[in-house]
């Protein structure tokens, strides 16, 4: 197992640069692959007990970052349930200008952030931390006023779709500007997912109206700092990469599906232009053999030796579901690759 080192292989590959050697993503991994692999479960429930917990995890097979909240700031909606799947219709509570109004929206100021403050005093030499959001715009959008009353609004009432996205996108800067500036902070992610299969969730231009501007602002705020920042976001995407890649500037994209576009396509598309990250496919990390997701991920490797521009990793996160054998062997992927 390589030891982790940001400066020479994430941060390189997410400038546009050679790592000098495959590098690691994954969005964040499970509790029973972070406790297998540190061989306990957390100190306590503590933020920094818990950050730690995670960087001892990740760094031990090689990752260069550890993939944490800033802190618990979020978007309070009605408690849903959390099975197999969740309705995007469910625990809503913004449906109107009076309820807009009695809204209580949340100050990310107001929220300890000190695990991500006084990491580089306790991160492992030569990591980072990746700060990813309370979810993304989008999303939160989506949580606070349930899809199908969001796509009426956008008819019935756009200025509060208007509203809401401003009120969501502001507090999402405000969350990011609080910690992009901490010394142990290597880049920042913006996760939130925008598609189906087959379309955007929104049309492309409402999309344009009330999203993107705010992950603009997001990305500006990293750049502003000299970090990179990097976009999750599942589904479909063929209608907007060139808004990722010219308007919003990210410097890497997340998540690929066999289904919408094999990660092997989305690279031949893409690199040279943003980062790959990962692209495993989540149904085939869960359905193929060992060998065969070591022989997919070495492909991968190959195809982009030389080129740069790719992280090895599964198309999403790593769930408890996928077979720890199946996951080392894409891990074991890199660790045994040779430059020949």
């Amino acid at each position: 197992m390589f030891k982790p080192d940001f400066e020479r292989n994430t941060l390189r590959i997410l400038q546009g640069q050679l790592p000098e050697r495959p590098a690691l993503f994954e969005l964040f991994l499970n509790d029973a692959y972070y406790a297998r692999l540190t061989g306990h479960p957390p100190k306590s429930d503590d933020p920094r007990d818990y950050a730690e917990f995670v960087a001892e995890a990740m760094g031990s097979v090689g990752y260069d970052y550890a993939s944490v909240v800033a802190s618990s700031f979020g978007f309070k909606t009605v408690s849903r349930d959390h099975k197999d799947t969740t309705s995007l219709n469910a625990g809503f509570v913004i449906t109107d200008r009076e309820s807009f109004e009695r809204y209580q929206w949340l100050d990310p100021d107001a929220f300890d952030t000190s695990a991500v403050e006084t990491a580089h005093t306790w991160l492992p030499e030569g990591m980072k931390l990746m700060v990813r959001g309370p979810g993304g715009v989008l999303e939160n959008i989506i949580s606070l006023m349930g899809y199908d009353n969001l796509c009426l609004l956008l008819h019935d009432d756009p200025e509060l779709v208007k509203a809401v996205a401003d009120k969501v996108g502001s507090s999402l800067v405000k969350y990011y500007e609080g910690i992009v500036g901490c010394e142990g902070v290597g880049f920042l992610c913006s996760n939130d997912d925008w598609g189906f299969n087959t379309q955007t969730m929104l049309s492309p231009a409402d999309m344009r109206r009330y999203i993107f501007p705010w992950h603009k602002r997001i990305v500006d705020v990293a750049h502003k700092a000299g970090k990179p920042c990097i976009l999750h976001s599942c589904g479909y995407f063929g209608d907007v990469i060139e808004d990722v890649i010219e308007d919003m500037c990210y410097d890497g994209r997340h998540s690929y599906e066999d289904i919408i576009c094999p990660v092997e396509e989305a690279y031949e598309r893409l690199a040279g232009r943003i980062a790959v990250l990962g692209g495993i496919d989540m149904d085939f990390m869960v359905r193929h053999s060992p060998e065969e997701i070591h022989a997919r991920s070495t492909a991968m490797l190959e195809r982009s030796h030389g080129r740069g521009y790719y992280f090895l990793g599964t198309g999403n996160s790593v769930p408890e579901y996928v077979p720890f054998d199946n996951y080392m062997a894409m891990v074991n992927a890199a660790h045994d690759w040779r430059d020949d």
